[in-house]
């Protein structure tokens, strides 16, 4: 079955924003030190926008709700395709620098390695990143879109999803690949394996579904959508902060693997945002600057996955995490037109109709678009 895309503006400039976002956010990881990182203004803020992953979730979920691409299939397809494109991402980021033999040292001291270090590079491939979770998450809300009719019982499930992750988390099985799956859904231990475990974070993918039914339900009223997100943002405020600071071992234990009173919490500053972009571009014309954002929105998981590739190779190069904010900040320009060259030459690749389209996933088949 198939649906008329209706496209949201701030949607797309939003993910836009968050294309370049993530180079600048990623460049200051790698490259610059522990002073630069927390003790600087221009760090501190860059590690800040890093918390913004559920903006980005959300809206995945909203436009999985409004693609054209509405079948069970389609969705298991896609899921399928992003956590082969984790993998194969991990592969390029830590396997080649190791083959071509200009991997640094430091990074390797980071896990308290020695050489031989091969073996424990196979281990990071392995690493749970978004693609992974996003692909998981397909597996599961494909089915719910497929079946779940009634908004609000999509809440409800996205809500559940919230409210019992920390109770599941950390399920573990003494068999290799079936531990790999269940850390995927439910891990704890960051950084190993698992930054976005399935469990708390697909709740933020479901919200966005229910708000992307909501969105179909209104005839596609923008103004009146974002409105709602505003109301729901202030309920889910109200209810979460109580719980995250008078409760905090529970509902919150850190950025990564949060409970449900974090899920609510963040949703609810996630949906406030939206709203405040929203009413920001409502009289917005079209330009330069919203047409290269609309570029990236479409091609986010090509570029999610170049700009990492790049960034982590660069790490033979400029070192890892050894330089002051100004260095840092002269990387961040290039790694955002290298980012762009390489996804210019995918594109032209794509037009070719090779087997990139099946590695980097083409943008009318990934849901991250």
């Amino acid at each position: 079955m198939k649906l008329q895309n209706k496209r949201i503006l701030t949607l797309d400039v939003i993910k836009g924003i968050s294309v370049i976002g993530m180079i600048i956010i990623h460049t200051l990881l790698v490259y610059a030190n522990v002073k630069s990182q927390y003790e600087t203004a221009v760090g501190s803020f860059i590690v800040f926008l890093g918390r913004g992953t559920s903006i980005f979730l959300i809206c995945m979920g909203i436009t999985f709700m409004t693609s054209s691409h509405q079948s069970l299939k389609s969705a298991l397809k896609r899921g399928a395709l992003l956590i082969f494109a984790g993998l194969f991402m991990n592969f390029m980021k830590f396997m080649i620098p190791v083959i071509f033999n200009f991997a640094p040292d430091n990074f390797i001291q980071k896990y308290g390695w020695g050489a031989p270090i091969e073996q424990q590079y196979v281990y990071l491939v392995q690493l749970g990143d978004i693609l992974q979770l996003a692909g998981m998450s397909l597996l599961f809300v494909g089915f719910i879109r497929a079946y779940v009719k009634n908004k609000y019982i999509i809440l409800a499930i996205g809500l559940f999803v919230a409210l019992v992750s920390r109770e599941v988390s950390g399920i573990n099985l003494d068999y290799p690949v079936i531990n790999y799956v269940l850390d995927l859904l439910f891990n704890t231990d960051y950084p190993a394996y698992v930054y976005f475990p399935v469990f708390p974070w697909m709740a933020f993918i479901i919200i966005g579904m229910f708000f992307g039914k909501w969105f179909q339900e209104l005839n596609y009223n923008t103004q009146q959508i974002f409105r709602n997100m505003l109301y729901a943002g202030l309920l889910f405020i109200a209810i979460g902060a109580p719980l995250v600071f008078l409760y905090g071992d529970y509902h919150y234990n850190g950025f990564y693997h949060m409970g449900p009173g974090g899920v609510l919490y963040f949703a609810g500053w996630t949906l406030l945002f939206l709203w405040l972009i929203n009413t920001f571009m409502a009289n917005a014309k079209e330009n330069g600057f919203i047409r290269v954002l609309k570029y990236c929105s479409k091609n986010l998981t090509s570029m999610y996955m170049i700009q990492w590739i790049l960034i982590s190779w660069g790490k033979g190069i400029f070192g890892y995490r050894q330089h002051e904010i100004g260095y840092v900040c002269m990387l961040i320009p290039l790694y955002i037109i290298l980012t762009f060259s390489v996804q210019t030459m995918v594109d032209v690749i794509r037009k070719k109709k090779t087997l990139i389209d099946f590695i980097l996933i083409s943008p009318d088949e990934t849901v991250l678009k």
